[in-house]
């Protein structure tokens, strides 16, 4: 038997309030079926159609020569539904366009609703509609869904003064959310500058100085002149349970092994000859195109082996230290290497053995390293603490909206006046 849409399940209101179905308030227009095949991205002379993609960044890069009645025509600050897919709302950023099919125009069409008090309702709902919506593909929402949708409905007054508030607080929360998600955003980016500047001898400039040594002390060597040897992992088949952990490319994580997912071997001949010792660098040889390159340092938590996508560096520690050449293989310069050197295949790129040992790096000496490998840990940690800081405030922010709205459409804000009529039976009397 197939599932039902279930709609949020009704709760207590004010007195003065009523519970309604949508569709008795609201307007809806489903887009114009457009011939895809005239689709183009040039804008001159022609008109924007308006995609489900372009609903929420609320501007369109898809024009077409085809015309269509003036009631498909969108206007900025019109309220729109996508009916496939998360089912989206957004108000209309941009200038006018026209409406494409799968995305629906609602708005309402009584005067005892304001749209904003509308458009500050419907995400919740959407959220449970999509969430029980029964799909083998992509999800589908239709107009008459949405008019089945129950809604609280209190007087004009009310919407009013509870619009008022929702603008007033949610503008701020917005605010707030949007510079944390700044900071979340950036981290990459501020983590790709310190590495820069680190090998590039300015954060150690200072510490030069005060021991008095020069900058003419850095060489630029090739990755293989500072390893005995770049091996290859096994080529044998893992499995979920055993004595050894066998390290794989999703292991690979953000300069770090992530310890979960794991694989293991029984497999004694390949812990002879691929165990890792505590210091370990680890290169991801084959991975997707975006993935390949990878690079973290095994720290000896459990012991482990490593899989054939990954090869191991066995750098030279008279030359190099383990941490340093760990931090300048996720450095934006050697991003940029391996997507200059590395191969396309069917779905995957691959970085031999070859390639990444002629990667030219610049190397201080190993005083001069151990202290750059010091800041690196001191800098990015603090980095990353205020990355974990700022998305725990955006889950932050996100409860207290919905906490807001909660209390919004149960008349719980404060704003109801017990006394003002129901806006159905002002209704009944006028009519």
């Amino acid at each position: 038997m197939a599932k039902l849409i279930e709609f949020p399940k009704k709760y207590n209101i004010p007195k003065n309030w009523k519970w309604v179905e949508l569709g008795e308030y609201i307007y809806t227009k489903t887009g114009y079926p457009f011939d895809s095949k005239k689709f183009t991205k040039k804008s001159a002379g022609l008109n924007g159609l308006i995609r489900i993609r372009d609903i929420v960044r609320g501007y369109t890069e898809t024009y077409t020569d085809e015309d269509c009645p003036n009631d498909y025509i969108i206007h900025e600050g019109d309220m729109l539904i996508g009916m496939d897919g998360d089912f989206n709302i957004a108000k209309w950023k941009s200038s006018d366009a026209f409406l494409n099919q799968r995305v629906c125009l609602i708005k309402s069409n009584s005067k005892h609703l304001l749209n904003d008090y509308l458009f500050y309702y419907l995400p919740y709902p959407l959220k449970v509609i999509n969430a029980t919506t029964p799909s083998m593909t992509v999800k589908h929402l239709s107009a008459k869904t949405l008019e089945k949708i129950p809604f609280p409905l209190p007087p004009l007054a009310e919407q009013e003064r509870i619009v008022n508030k929702l603008d007033n607080y949610i503008s701020k929360l917005d605010e707030a959310k949007e510079k944390l998600e700044k900071v979340v955003d950036t981290y990459e980016f501020r983590k790709y500058v310190i590495l820069n500047k680190a090998f590039k001898g300015e954060l150690t400039k200072n510490w030069r100085k005060e021991n008095n040594i020069s900058f003419d002390n850095w060489q630029n060597l090739p990755i293989s002149n500072l390893c005995n040897s770049l091996k290859y992992g096994t080529s044998k088949k893992s499995q979920k349970s055993g004595k050894v952990v066998v390290l794989r490319m999703g292991n690979i994580q953000n300069g770090e092994i992530d310890w979960n997912d794991l694989q293991f071997t029984d497999d004694l001949e390949d812990i002879k000859k691929y165990s890792l010792n505590k210091g370990d660098v680890l290169f991801n040889r084959t991975n997707s195109s975006e993935l390949v390159g990878k690079t973290a340092i095994y720290r000896g938590e459990y012991p482990a082996i490593y899989a054939g996508y990954l090869i191991k560096l066995d750098y030279k520690k008279d030359l190099i230290i383990g941490d340093y050449l760990n931090y300048i293989l996720n450095s934006i310069k050697a991003k940029y290497y391996c997507k200059c050197v590395k191969t396309e295949g069917v779905n995957q790129a691959n970085i031999n053995a070859r390639r990444i040992g002629a990667f030219i790096i610049p190397l201080p000496p190993l005083e001069e390293q151990k202290e750059i490998v010091k800041i690196l840990d001191s800098l990015l940690s603090k980095e990353k603490q205020v990355k974990e800081i700022a998305e725990k405030e955006i889950e932050r922010v996100d409860d207290l909206k919905k906490n807001l709205l909660t209390r919004a459409f149960g008349g719980l804000l404060g704003t109801n006046d017990p006394n003002e009529e129901n806006s159905i039976e002002l209704l009944k009397t006028v009519l």
